[in-house]
């Protein structure tokens, strides 16, 4: 396998029929003829209002990786001619990519990314690329609809038994950059900074207490002694009510929080508040987990619940596990290309976008125009959407940190007119007008 600075390749993270087009296009000669490519989604999910882009820092390091050493094309030579296989031996992408900055909103036809370069150095990254966007769109799209319902409680994303091992950090570091909190994966808190969260599980109890839960306060004797008084107790394995009792008869009223993670939450979280303040623990926080999502986080928005920990729903999308992004073709040697098929039409040509808004910074409308010909704004304020990420095969210096994009996507969030964040199925939240039109 070819490594990059002790790095994987991810040359492989491809389809075939990517190396097939490759292959021919050398072969006619038609390889090198200077091509645009655009990512769009066509529509949003079915009742969604806006999505956030994210997966842009995830896509710009795999490119860096992007090469076939020895192992790469050892499996592309089952398929592939020797002149295509040096080719792939020497190759480095060269082209320019301009984009939606990563934690942007992106609505119904944004031109997301704009890939430049030959259409053999481009093509081959179409399914690279797609695979980390539709992906993390998906993920940081409906953690944003949670963190909205949320109204400002602490979020943990805590989906990792639920996705794919490789895939689990990838969500963390979206549902992050959307506006969770923290993460009980252990991969994305070292690869990404993202605080981690998390504390013990039933088995735990379990472990200390048989059958009957008459031995629960062992269990949590030794959570106490090995992680302090601030920790949060797993309070429903057996009776809630006695698990409270038992959960501040151990830890006294400064424990940090009891967890409930079954059972009707709202009705729960009413009843262990009121038993805790009577038991003299006005400040230990009610975690709540188990199937939930943006829904079920609105309706205990008037709950006493301090924390949300999310698993399954957002790993999978919360009932939207991709995107719906595609990487189509929009012009060949400065002329545009579109495609015509029924329902997967395209708009050629290079395109870039504005976002306007009133004075009042609420956003009313994206334009997309013809690279280079920006419209009049009239009484709007107009921002620029696309931002240089690749110059002559290059990563631009200046990457955002997720920090940054983190708070891209809290601000695109407020500038939403006020429908735009409802919950009920609606249109995109701003219409998406192309100017040439």
């Amino acid at each position: 396998m070819e490594t990059i600075d002790g790095r994987a390749s991810t040359a492989l993270l491809t389809d075939q029929y990517e190396l097939t087009m490759l292959a021919a296009a050398l072969a006619d000669g038609s390889a090198h003829r200077r091509c645009t490519f655009e990512v769009f989604a066509r529509r949003l999910p079915n009742g969604r209002r806006y999505g956030v882009v994210a997966g842009t820092g995830r896509m710009l390091e795999a490119l860096t990786r992007f090469r076939f050493g020895p192992a790469e094309l050892e499996v592309a030579a089952r398929f592939l001619d020797d002149r295509t296989l040096e080719w792939l031996r020497a190759y480095r992408f060269g082209g320019d990519i301009d984009g939606y900055a990563e934690g942007d909103l992106y609505f119904p036809n944004s031109p997301v990314l704009s890939v430049r370069g030959s259409f053999a150095e481009c093509v081959i990254l179409e399914t690279l690329i797609l695979s980390v966007y539709n992906h993390d769109c998906a993920i940081a799209s409906a953690a944003a609809r949670m963190v909205s319902a949320a109204a400002g409680r602490r979020m943990i994303e805590m989906g990792s038994r639920r996705t794919h091992e490789l895939a689990a950090p990838a969500s963390s570091r979206a549902a992050y950059l959307a506006g969770f909190d923290a993460t009980s994966n252990l991969e994305a808190v070292r690869r990404y900074g993202i605080p981690g969260a998390g504390t013990s599980a039933h088995a735990f109890t379990l472990l200390h207490s048989g059958s009957d839960g008459a031995h629960e306060a062992e269990a949590f004797r030794s959570q106490v002694r090995a992680l302090g008084v601030g920790t949060t107790l797993l309070v429903d394995t057996f009776d809630i009510a006695q698990g409270v009792a038992t959960a501040i008869e151990v830890a006294g009223p400064e424990l940090g929080g009891v967890r409930i993670d079954s059972g009707d939450l709202g009705v729960l979280a009413g009843q262990v508040r009121e038993q805790l303040d009577s038991l003299g623990a006005t400040r230990t926080r009610i975690v709540v987990s188990g199937d939930l999502d943006e829904y079920a986080i609105a309706a205990l928005r008037a709950e006493p619940v301090d924390v949300y920990g999310v698993g399954t729903s957002l790993v999978v999308g919360s009932g939207a596990p991709t995107a719906g992004m595609v990487y189509k073709l929009v012009e060949v040697d400065g002329v545009p290309v579109a495609k015509r098929s029924s329902h997967k039409e395209s708009r050629g040509g290079t395109k870039g976008a504005i976002r306007l808004a009133r004075a009042s910074g609420t956003i009313v409308e994206e334009v997309v125009f013809p690279a280079g010909s920006a419209p009049a704004t009239g009484e709007f304020t107009a921002r620029e959407l696309h931002v240089p990420l690749v110059r002559g095969g290059e990563l631009t210096p200046d990457q955002p940190s997720l920090a940054e994009s983190r708070d891209l996507v809290a601000r695109g969030l407020v500038s939403l007119p006020w429908e735009g964040l409802k919950l009920s199925a609606g249109e995109p939240a701003v219409p998406t007008t192309f100017a040439a039109e």
